[in-house]
């Protein structure tokens, strides 16, 4: 069974209400993203940051996947499709998709500031004096600005087994995430998902650019590749 390997970003959540940050103006839902998305703003204003991610949260409880995510959860009848997203939602989940590696965290889900392998799902608001096991404050188990990517690593390596890759919502210029698609094989079919496409057709050689939003350009794609 061929693999396919779905890189997916701020585009697709959009289409479904989510305002995720992806303008170059600093700002995520109003806010300067370095008070609320990094360690100096988590230290400065704790109350401030939790309160920004209660809201993110409750947010996804109000809406739901769109054409895009449906799609490509279809996909998995013919192949063995893996799911590498930059959203912290989990709309990929809900529409049916079975591998969803999200590479900057998850907002349905918390973890211990004194051992980051303490993670917990988590779908109420967080507060101060909600404590890990070890009795450590809880944090949104996001990856803030200045962090490491841990789940780097594990997404380079999917991508390099990927036949096919399917590039949806994102300008790929966002690094470390830009350099997932130079890990792909020479040989791999890629097709690129976005109203403003910014990739270079004469990069790579067998490259299909669609300049679709994702409900629109990632049904034309899975109805080619499944029929």
């Amino acid at each position: 069974m061929k693999k396919i390997v779905v890189l997916t970003g701020a585009g697709i959540s959009a289409e479904s209400g989510i305002n995720t940050f992806r303008d170059s103006n600093g700002l995520w839902e109003g806010h300067d993203v370095m008070e609320v998305a990094s360690p100096m703003g988590w230290q400065k204003n704790k109350e401030k940051v939790l309160d920004f991610y209660n809201k993110r949260r409750s947010q996804l409880f109000e809406v739901f996947p769109n054409e895009a995510h449906k799609a490509l959860a279809a996909l998995e009848k013919k192949y063995e499709v893996s799911i590498v997203t930059q959203n912290v939602d989990d709309l990929h989940e809900r529409a049916g998709s079975s591998k969803v590696l999200h590479l900057h965290g998850e907002l349905l889900k918390v973890r211990s500031t004194k051992n980051p392998n303490l993670i917990y799902d988590w779908k109420k608001d967080l507060i101060l004096g909600d404590l890990c096991e070890e009795n450590s404050q809880l944090r949104p188990h996001i990856v803030w600005f200045g962090e490491n990517v841990p789940m780097f690593d594990k997404a380079l390596e999917i991508t390099s087994e990927a036949d096919i890759l399917i590039i949806v919502g994102t300008s790929m210029q966002v690094y470390p995430a830009a350099h997932l698609i130079n890990c792909a094989k020479p040989t791999v079919s890629i097709y690129f998902i976005d109203p403003k496409p910014t990739i270079q057709q004469n990069l790579y050689s067998n490259l299909t650019v669609l300049a679709e939003k994702a409900s629109v350009g990632v049904v034309k794609v899975v109805n080619l590749l499944i029929g």
